[in-house]
């Protein structure tokens, strides 16, 4: 082996450790540089517009980085602390204390305790008031245990935050800079990059078409027939159905449908049925309407891989995985696809 055989594999060596040390360095800050991402390439067109009018790019990019807080940020900020604020007073109404639970629970065993249809399974309303209140104050103390721990890691939230706020710009304004250096990087040949990056960003842009359109317009009905009904927490529900309509299929229905059935065990047949009927008729139909319009033919994605990316996403990433599992879903479709094609030009 010749010495400028030796160096060149010293140095790849080298590079390849580095490599790997700066990856492991920027680990804590992985989801909010993917979100600084996501966010720069569905508004970087917005960006492009302004810096072909004015030609100056940090203006540009302050100017796009700005109408971003102001339609995703200062809202979701407000959003939150309401919702915090709501959490709270739930909490203290489950509690052990609060006897909220142990009377919906005796309202129910009572109704169906009197049905002629149930009387053969002879319900000890005892047995299951206790059941229930124990599993009810189980869940206060969940989302007390959660509250804690949000407000024990709002430093780190924070922290996270900023970073993702400070990416963004630079990421709106030196976005073709990094892309390039990425395709220069991992260069597969024939535009697969360039083809890669436009299935990521119309991926990342359908879900979160789907999710802040749909889910929000779910949301605020699914709130508002809860708060006319005089269901608690309202607000909270709301925002529930908002994260539901994430799972395909199912959506909102999960809390809705329970919800009205609850309504008519405890004799509210009125509300009941008004909450079923609101639920299949106006909150479902903006899913069966919209999401074929939104979704459908930008992902190119059979809707049971949607369905299975989502959950997976979710359930191994958290919040952030009802994006990254469809990106990834539909990056590997893209890559098989270019394997095939080299596959039949080599046959």
């Amino acid at each position: 082996m010749n010495s400028s055989r030796a160096r060149d594999i010293l140095f790849t060596s080298v590079l390849v450790i580095v490599s790997l040390f700066f990856l492991y360095l920027l680990t804590p800050f992985v989801l909010p540089l993917f979100w600084a991402a996501v966010i720069a390439s569905i508004f970087r067109p917005l960006y492009l517009r302004f810096n072909r009018r004015w030609n100056r790019p940090s203006m540009c990019a302050a100017l796009t980085f700005l109408i971003i807080a102001l339609i995703i940020i200062l809202p979701g900020i407000i959003i939150g602390s309401l919702l915090f604020a709501e959490s709270m007073r739930i909490y203290e109404s489950l509690g052990p204390d609060g006897g909220n639970v142990e009377k919906i629970v005796r309202s129910i065993t009572r109704a169906i305790k009197d049905s002629p249809y149930f009387v053969r399974l002879h319900i000890d309303e005892q047995f299951w008031t206790g059941k229930v209140s124990e599993i009810g104050r189980g869940i206060a103390s969940y989302m007390l245990e959660h509250l804690k721990n949000l407000t024990q890691n709002t430093v780190i939230f924070l922290a996270q935050f900023a970073v993702m706020l400070y990416t963004l710009f630079f990421f709106i304004r030196d976005g073709d800079a990094f892309l390039g250096m990425l395709m220069r990087l991992f260069s597969l040949g024939e535009d697969r990059e360039k083809i890669l990056y436009e299935r990521f960003v119309v991926t990342a842009k359908s879900t979160l078409k789907v999710t802040l359109i749909i889910g929000g317009i779910q949301g605020t009905l699914g709130g508002f027939i809860f708060w006319a009904t005089g269901i608690e927490g309202a607000l909270v529900w709301g925002v529930v159905m908002v994260f539901m309509s994430i799972v395909p299929v199912v959506g909102c229905s999960i809390v809705w449908v329970p919800a009205g059935v609850v309504m008519l065990l405890m004799g509210h047949v009125w509300k009941g049925v008004l909450i079923l009927s609101y639920g299949a008729f106006v909150i479902s139909m903006v899913d069966n309407l919209l999401r074929p319009m939104l979704i459908g033919r930008d992902v190119q994605m059979h809707p049971l891989l949607i369905f299975l990316s989502t959950l997976g996403g979710i359930t191994l990433l958290g919040f952030s995985g009802f994006v990254i599992g469809p990106i990834i879903t539909s990056l590997l479709l893209a890559l098989w696809a270019m394997y095939d094609i080299t596959i039949s030009r080599s046959s």
